[in-house]
This record gives C-alpha cells, sequence and structure tokens, in this order.
C-alpha cells in the first residue's frame, strides 16, 4: 500500500484515480500529476515502483497544499473573517449560510434540526 501525504492510497485503482483520496486533489490535479511524472494514466498503483511513488510524493510536495496543511489554512481563512467581523465572518459565527442562500425555509443542514416554539401553534 502506497503512501502518500500522509494517507493510504489504495492500491487496485488507476493512479489518478487512488489520488483523489488525498485531500486537496481532484481529478484535474491527479491527472496532471501522472502528467507531470510521467505515469501513464491507465496504470495502477500496485504496478508503480518504488521510484514512481517518490516522484509523486515529491511532485506533491513541492507543487500543493494536501491534507493538514489545506485544513489548517482553510480554517485559519475562516477565522480571519470571523476576527474581521466582516458580514461573512458573522455568518460563520453564527452557524447560518455564507453565500446568500435563504434561511426562512431550507438550511436546515447549516441550521440543524428544527426547533419547536412555544405559543407559535395558531
Amino acid at each position: 500500500m502506497a503512501r502518500i501525504a500522509g494517507v493510504n492510497i489504495p492500491t487496485a485503482k488507476r493512479v489518478p484515480v487512488a489520488l483523489t483520496y488525498i485531500t486537496g486533489i481532484g481529478p484535474s490535479a491527479a491527472r496532471t500529476i501522472c502528467d507531470a511524472t510521467g505515469i501513464d494514466q491507465s496504470r495502477r498503483v500496485n504496478e508503480l515502483s518504488d521510484a514512481e511513488v517518490l516522484k509523486v510524493r515529491e511532485y506533491i510536495d513541492e507543487n500543493l497544499t494536501v491534507e493538514g496543511d489545506l485544513r489548517r489554512e482553510t480554517q485559519m481563512n475562516i477565522k480571519r473573517l470571523m476576527d474581521l467581523g466582516c458580514y461573512r465572518g458573522l455568518r460563520h459565527r453564527r452557524n447560518l449560510p455564507v453565500r446568500g442562500q435563504r434561511t426562512h425555509t431550507n438550511a436546515r443542514t447549516r441550521k440543524g434540526p428544527a426547533k419547536a416554539i412555544a405559543g407559535k401553534k395558531k
């Protein structure tokens, strides 16, 4: 089992598909990695040599932000918005939708389960 960026990637899958198991690498980035390192996209992870796995690992370390660093960066950006007190930061702080969605109905994923209000029944 190959270990790249602290993630055990599945060995039976094709290389571009297996690379998407790493947070921060999507299908197009995985294809770019394969092209840059000279690995055929139809090959499986268990067919790769140690040198090829090392090339992929080094390419990812040099050119991409993945896994823990990416999560940390995202959380720091959200914390910065909250500290600034801008509109988006306030929405994050109150656990409400940030990107302009309606909240009168819907938004249950962000707001949590509906809470009953006493005396509302008419």
